[in-house]
């Protein structure tokens, strides 16, 4: 039977004849209803909040029909949400991608007046079933102005602090809350085995258990599950008014693809693949995590959103994981090359291997129209249908969406807010790791500086820019340079810059000059500096985009650090959200930090500890490699010859000089060094 789509009332493709069919079947399927919910005699258990969960799913369940189970299934881009979309398709869920953000000067406010109207639109259906909105909130609510932006994680592995992790989760909880968005896709529980991959900074680092361990940000995004909680259960903190749904991504094998090519395909017998990239779901499912999205990536030349094995008799059976599973970004299109290029059976191939829900984002009514006819052909179980709804129902009321659908307006002042600034300063100390600090003419070490020096230079690209310190996956997709953290028309101002965090700490008798490029000749005639503070890295980046087969610093990076630190004293900052190739410029510099890619509050952060106010306490969350032909190179791999070993760090052992406030260490690295 051909089945018939239609958007905004318009049809697309078909007969009037067929048109005019395909609306009387709907009507008639959708007025098939009992006296009671014809006339409101009572309300159907699934509305009553005393009701167990399971009995709520399975009474809502056994009253929907095809088009509102499929609905159910399918994840929508807020710009095609309109009112008439969400309501004849019965749409279970909408996000906004990387570029979708409402305005470039959205308020907190405004975002939440946004989710309130689509959810008002989903309750209006006849079974007024809220939506899931969904966001990439990855390192805070990063795609809204005047929110906190934390380190990526890759810095957060480098801190290897668990309480921290609670701690930013539930403050990234709090922020994306007020917004009314209840759903977040994080966190990324990647092992990232080749920092050539472009998504390596999203990865806690190359070793498994400490993949493991940064993983209770979960316990902070969803709240901690009572002692007696079913393994493989999700879990929502009560009501979730404060907690948002979280999301283990991206299973599994995505850090581990040859060469780092994103989205290629990851080598491995099961037991190794299990071993390195499987264990952190481990973790995520005994945390109540309530969803779980696929990987683009492939497993041994099987793509994982068409892995029977793994998404069904692994995931769900073996593991037991009851929450439900989600695919990336046009997920299903991808299963084929070039994508979408057999799309049906696409659709086919991901449903029937385990997929509950789709990001189609786009073409949703190409997607409803296929899975249609596919179950109606036999083609996809209705079992397979109803086993998907009943996880997005599930996690839906253990959400409390049912319950409480519309923003807390309480929240809004939430964002940006103070405590969680001084948080994500404090998660910017423990992310930096010394790797180099050496006497200056067989005196004091570089480090800590002397906040009361005469003049200061400050040079490089990511001094003072905002954008480059908070890298990708911040306001937009792919990060840009400038001050974006802040909103256009001045309602709200978040962030400081490493420049500016250095003048807040020196003496006010200290000058301060910085320049971006300084030349030879510039640095000639000014020999009068008592040091210098480089920081250069990474331009911003984001998936495909970052894969990077050479991994060298920006030529203006490289041309920076020797202009100015052949004459001067220096001390250089790396930003970046890997390591990168600075072997060769490694003896001319006094003092060397990791920064990667701290954040909104890298400024206030940095300074702290290079002056001396907390010693350094990260240790290096993945392996610092000498030349790109040896990667991929790992802790623990044979003839392993890095030029800064997995779990390296220097400190400056305040102790022994001025006794400044020092930060205890929360954790036990594998190998640490002490200048």
């Amino acid at each position: 039977m051909k089945f018939v789509v239609v958007a905004n009332g318009v049809f697309n493709d078909v007969s009037a004849l067929s048109s005019l069919l395909f609306l009387f079947v709907t009507a008639v399927a959708l007025a098939t209803t009992t006296q009671a919910e014809q006339f409101g005699a009572i309300d159907p258990p699934y509305k009553d909040p005393t009701v167990p969960v399971e009995d709520r799913v399975s009474d809502l369940l056994s009253r929907m029909r095809l088009l509102e189970k499929i609905g159910q299934m399918s994840q929508i881009d807020r710009s095609f949400a309109s009112p008439d979309v969400l309501q004849n398709f019965f749409i279970g869920s909408v996000l906004n991608g990387g570029e979708s953000a409402p305005s470039p000067d959205t308020t907190v406010s405004e975002w939440a007046d946004m989710i309130d109207g689509f959810q008002r639109s989903a309750l209006s259906t006849r079974l007024g079933i809220p939506i899931i909105y969904g966001t990439d909130a990855v390192h805070g609510h990063n795609n809204v102005y005047g929110a906190t932006v934390f380190p990526h994680n890759v810095g957060l592995g480098a801190a290897r602090d668990e309480n921290l992790m609670v701690r930013i989760g539930k403050a990234s909880a709090l922020e994306i809350r007020a917004t009314g968005i209840p759903y977040t896709f994080a966190p990324c529980i990647a092992v990232c085995r080749d920092p050539r991959w472009g998504r390596c900074y999203e990865s806690y680092g190359e070793d498994t258990e400490l993949v493991r361990k940064m993983s209770k940000i979960i316990l902070g995004l969803q709240g901690v599950p009572p002692h007696n909680h079913t393994y493989g259960y999700p879990f929502v903190g009560t009501g979730g008014s404060r907690n948002v749904m979280a999301c283990a991504k991206h299973y599994a094998g995505d850090g581990g693809t040859e060469g780092g090519v994103n989205e290629f395909n990851t080598v491995a017998s099961y037991p190794e693949f299990f071993k390195i990239h499987m264990k952190p779901y481990l973790d995520a499912l005994a945390m109540g995590v309530s969803t779980v999205m696929a990987s683009y990536s492939s497993w041994n030349g099987v793509k994982m959103h068409a892995n029977e094995f793994l998404l069904t008799r692994v995931l769900k059976q073996q593991l037991g994981f009851q929450g439900f599973i989600i695919t990336d970004w046009e997920g299903i299109d991808r299963i084929t090359s070039p994508p979408g290029s057999d799309y049906k059976n696409s659709v086919k191939a991901a449903i029937n291997a385990g997929i509950d829900m789709v990001m189609i984002p786009n073409n949703y009514q190409i997607f409803i129209k296929d899975l249609a006819e596919l179950v109606l052909s036999g083609e996809v179980p209705m079992d397979r249908i109803d086993d998907a709804v009943r996880r997005i129902l599930r996690v839906k009321f253990i959400s409390g969406i049912f319950d409480q659908p519309m923003a807390d307006r309480s929240l809004l002042g939430m964002v940006g807010h103070e405590k969680h600034r001084e948080l994500a300063r404090e998660a910017v100390r423990k992310s930096l790791v010394l790797l180099r600090n050496q006497k200056i003419h067989n005196k004091r070490k570089m480090l800590p500086l002397n906040r009361k020096a005469p003049k200061i230079l400050v040079a490089g690209t990511h001094a003072n820019n905002i954008g480059y310190q908070c890298g990708g996956w911040t306001i937009t997709w792919a990060g840009k340079s400038g001050n974006t953290t802040i909103v256009l028309n001045n309602l709200s101002s978040i962030g400081t810059t490493i420049l500016e965090g250095i003048k807040s700490k020196v003496s006010k008798h200290t000058q301060v000059v910085f320049e971006e490029k300084p030349d030879q000749q510039f640095i000639n005639n000014n020999s009068d500096f008592s040091y210098a503070i480089v920081v250069v890295g990474e331009p911003p980046y984001v998936e495909s985009l970052g894969d990077n087969k050479e991994l060298t610093l920006p030529a203006d990076g490289v041309e920076t650090i020797q202009n100015v630190c052949e004459k001067l004293k220096c001390l250089v900052i790396v930003v970046s959200g890997r390591p990168v190739v600075i072997e060769p410029y490694v003896e001319m510099m006094d003092a060397l930090v990791a920064a990667w890619l701290p954040g909104s509050e890298a400024g206030k952060g940095i300074a702290d500890v290079i002056f001396g106010d907390y010693d350094f306490h990260g240790k290096l969350p993945r392996t610092w490699f000498r030349r790109v032909d040896q990667l991929p190179m790992n802790w623990g791999d044979l003839n392993y010859d890095p030029l800064y070993p997995f779990g390296y760090g220097l400190k400056m052992n305040l102790s022994q000089r001025s006794k400044p406030r020092i930060i205890p260490s929360s954790s036990t690295p594998k190998s640490s060094a002490s200048s």
